[in-house]
């Protein structure tokens, strides 16, 4: 009786604190169906859905200290479904094939590749000889070689000679799973034409949001220098097929590359901009200020100003992430509360959790939820303790370098363990370029967008052109830096939520029992210490391999496959090339190995010893005493993963055991229900 005397007298305790809990246990519904190795089936859902009715029913009529734990219960149930629903509600035909012919669709997104070609996605598809009920309701195509017969524009009609295949799944156990993300993005193709791309139609009608944000972008362009012009495209339409990589991968290496996601830095600045402006105006007139709130005034101004953006800027995910939350701030002001407080944070998280709860697997939800809870929590707690950040005159700066600070610190760990990264010289760069973004580059665009019907949004422009061409200064400066960057190997798959979870706890909870949560973090980053790299990896392909040698991973192949091996030496925490990774392959590595590729060295290869892992590219066709992994049986596995184990055997890990099967990865279950 004590234990529930204790529990009852701790829950009483956080009354009134408790609404913040509500998106992370809804959370955790989610992830325990992304979890899932298996797709749970209609009476396992319908079930889920009504424990989730009858615990709300429960909570509702109990309405005492234990209501919450009933609660929780309700949100875990009510989230596994909720993601469940979403999974079935975006399913279209996915390729299951590798297809190379005619291909014909209408262009709704324009980007650029990892390796810097220009990408269209297409929708409206036709492929040759395919029924409609096999084909994909979107590709995604990497424009090479010489391409230019025609420049690609928002709803034109195209078509192409095109190489296509499904997405492709984790490059390794437990890696980043393309298929998923692909699944939900409603993309059933990838691949790549190495011959023109003809027009078919010049406009197909529609995409008018999408053309117009693409002549902006091309019309700001126009009146930029190309580095600059790419960020100022990307940061205003979200355009990002004007960037160079060499500009990406200074903003990368200097943790800057959070200024061309279009996400709560960007919507917030927008909105406080507008804001501070139209109360200022307003409050300049007698008048209107007697008679009006300008401070609800202006916060209907700032939320259309936001919806705005949000339309302008093509409304992926983070954006409307970001929408969410500065919405949910200006209706805090319309309805006098606060405009920021883990209340606020908490609502929006919920928003965007039903809406997309696929969004909780992401680093951009992760990372920006993440910051904008410790920036909250922190300020709130200056405010509550009535600490001061310094003399008047200095506070803003002190506020700058607390809140750069407090990001950073928030959302390392999560940009480590999604990029395998660590900007050593972040926070400085953030200290410099954060004041320019916020007090030149913002306000320029916004005078830009306001002067454009009198056509004088060229003073905006060069503004706005001289902040960035500052902060790619400051960008390339730190990247060249010695040791500007650190890379970490990949953590297992439980330290994000035994790390999420603990700092919640910390941050959440309420009275002495908060500092608990630090266990869960200090668990996490034991679990991130003790993990072991598998020794050899095997592309699903068959087409590359990589074996761990004291020297870090050996690569099979200098060059191709180049997607998989980067991923591998990035999950490695090595920062080195492919070519620098092939130079350690060589014949007398300590491991039983060899790789084939090619039809004659397939051919060639009659016999092998027992204990010899023999992988290619090309179907054997016949039976060899030696372990052979080869397309056929790699299809079935996905990429697989070895570790070594007493005695000269192989522990086996595949990729598809990892993930599971799954709609996005196994086509019998689709269109099941």
């Amino acid at each position: 009786m004590r234990i529930f005397a204790g529990v009852e007298a701790a829950l009483l305790g956080q009354s009134g604190h408790l609404f913040a809990w509500a998106p992370v246990f809804l959370g955790i519904g989610v992830g325990a169906y992304f979890a899932l190795p298996f797709e749970p089936g209609f009476a396992v859902l319908a079930a889920c859905a009504a424990s989730g009715v009858i615990c709300t029913g429960v909570a509702v009529a109990l309405r005492g200290a234990f209501s919450p734990l009933v609660w929780a219960v309700a949100l875990v149930c009510l989230g596994l479904c909720l993601a469940a629903f979403r999974a079935h509600l975006v399913q279209a035909p996915v390729l299951d094939w590798r297809y190379y012919g005619a291909v014909q669709g209408r262009i709704v997104g324009i980007d650029r590749s990892a390796t810097d070609a220009l990408r269209l996605t297409l929708a409206d598809v036709q492929l040759e000889n395919t029924t409609p009920d096999r084909t994909p309701g979107k590709v995604r195509v990497a424009l090479h070689g010489e391409q230019g017969f025609i420049t690609p524009a928002p709803g034109m009609v195209v078509m192409m000679t095109a190489h296509l295949s499904p997405p492709s799944g984790p490059v390794e156990p437990g890696g980043f799973d393309f298929q998923r993300h692909a699944w939900f993005m409603g993309i059933g193709a990838v691949g790549y034409t190495r011959t023109p791309v003809l027009t078919v139609r010049p406009r197909a009608g529609g995409d008018r949001v999408f053309a117009f944000r693409m002549s902006l972008s091309e019309a700001i362009q126009s009146r930029m220098v190309p580095d600059v012009a790419g960020v100022a495209a990307a940061i205003t339409t979200g355009d990002r097929s004007g960037l160079d990589q060499t500009t990406t991968e200074a903003l990368r290496a200097s943790n800057l590359a959070h200024l061309l996601a279009i996400s709560g830095l960007h919507m917030g600045l927008l909105a406080g901009v507008v804001f501070a402006a139209v109360r200022l105006v307003l409050t300049l007139v007698p008048p209107v200020a007697l008679r009006l709130s300008a401070k609800k005034v202006a916060a209907v101004v700032a939320l259309v100003a936001a919806a705005a953006y949000l339309l302008l800027s093509g409304g992926s995910v983070a954006t409307q992430r970001a929408f969410v939350m500065a919405a949910v701030a200006l209706c805090a002001i319309l309805l006098d509360r606060r405009a920021l407080s883990l209340r606020a944070v908490a609502m929006a998280a919920l928003i965007i959790l039903v809406l997309r709860p696929e969004a909780l697997l992401g680093p951009g939800f992760q990372m920006s939820f993440a910051a904008t809870t410790g920036l909250v929590a922190v300020f709130s707690l200056i405010r509550d303790k009535g600490w001061t950040l310094g003399p008047r005159r200095l506070r803003s700066t002190a506020a700058l370098v607390v809140s750069s600070a407090v990001a950073g610190l928030a959302t390392a760990p999560y940009a480590a363990a999604h990029f395998n990264v660590v900007a050593h010289y972040g926070l400085p760069a953030n200290l410099l370029a954060m004041p320019i973004m916020g007090l030149i580059v913002a306000p320029a665009a916004v005078a830009a967008a306001c002067l454009a019907p009198l056509g004088l949004e060229g003073v905006g422009l060069w503004a706005m052109e001289q902040g960035l061409r500052a902060i790619l200064t400051v960008a390339g400066y730190v990247a060249a830096l010695d040791g500007a960057q650190g890379h970490l190997p990949s953590p297992p798959k439980l330290f994000l939520p035994v790390f999420t979870l603990g700092m919640l706890w910390v941050i959440l909870w309420q009275g002495r029992m908060r500092w608990l949560g630090f266990g869960g973090v200090l668990l996490a980053i034991v679990l991130w210490a003790k993990t072991d790299r598998p020794v050899i990896l095997i592309a699903d392909s068959g087409g590359i391999v990589g074996v761990m040698t004291p020297g870090g991973r050996a690569l099979s192949k200098a060059r191709g496959q180049g997607f998989v091996a980067l991923n591998w030496l990035e999950n490695d925490g090595d920062g080195g090339t492919q070519a620098a990774a092939a130079a350690r392959w060589h014949d007398d590595l300590a491991i039983p190995i060899l790789h084939l590729t090619g039809k004659s060295a397939v051919a060639a290869q009659q016999t092998c010893a027992s204990d010899l892992i023999l992988v290619t590219n090309q179907p054997l066709g016949r039976e060899l005493p030696c372990d052979v992994y080869d397309p056929d049986r790699l299809r079935e596995t996905g990429a697989i993963a070895l570790h070594p184990l007493p005695g000269g055997t192989w522990q086996k890990k595949t990729a598809r055991e990892v993930s599971g099967r799954r709609m996005w990865n196994s086509a019998d279950l689709r269109w099941r229900q």
